[in-house]
């Protein structure tokens, strides 16, 4: 992992297992990601050959030029890429580790950046993990990214993270907020 906001969510991610393989997803509190929020996002990985995104941040679906919730994660990959990831993703899930991929990412008039992601498997209602908690990161220079989109995307490597390379991350913006109170607006009363 290259990018300190890979390490950080991978350490959050661990840290949310609290002893069992994998976190649920209903343990991700936005809040305690906050800084991160606007390129994370949840991956619909029931079946591996077909996974589609459940929730993007901004940030990520304006690298994209649209809405990611509800599309495929393997439509931007080129076919061979594609096919490697979704055997890549099943035995992320299996081995209940995250998968950390590096990719080149062209926009359409050829300008290309790096890109590094992490897909931290999670369960939904505390089955077996069938989905992933993961964000995407820009290595180097974002400038053939302004004003474009990518549009395609090539896998340069892929791997799984162990746990001794989840590296201790004592962050206080990335910590559970367990004691914070949750606020609810029941009303909303007009100025006098």
């Amino acid at each position: 992992m290259k990018h300190n906001n890979s390490h950080l969510l991978a350490g959050y991610w661990s840290r949310l297992r609290k002893g069992r393989a994998v976190p649920d997803q209903s343990d991700i509190d936005p809040r305690a990601i906050k800084p991160l929020l606007s390129y994370v996002f949840i991956l619909d990985c029931e079946n591996p050959a077909r996974p589609l995104y459940r929730l993007a941040g901004t940030a990520l679906c304006e690298r994209f030029g649209f809405e990611l919730k509800g599309t495929s994660f393997l439509g931007h990959w080129e076919a061979q890429s594609g096919l490697a990831l979704a055997a890549l993703l099943g035995e992320a899930l299996e081995a209940r580790q995250p998968l950390c991929l590096s990719s080149i990412a062209a926009t359409i008039d050829n300008g290309m950046v790096e890109l590094e992601a992490i897909l931290a498997p999670v369960s939904f209602n505390n089955d077996a993990p069938t989905r992933f908690f993961g964000i995407v990161q820009l290595l180097g220079d974002p400038s053939p990214l302004v004003g474009r989109s990518i549009v395609y995307q090539r896998l340069v490597d892929a791997q799984l993270v162990e746990e001794d390379e989840l590296l201790p991350v004592h962050d206080q913006n990335l910590t559970p907020h367990a004691e914070a109170p949750y606020l609810r607006l029941v009303a909303a009363v007009p100025p006098c």
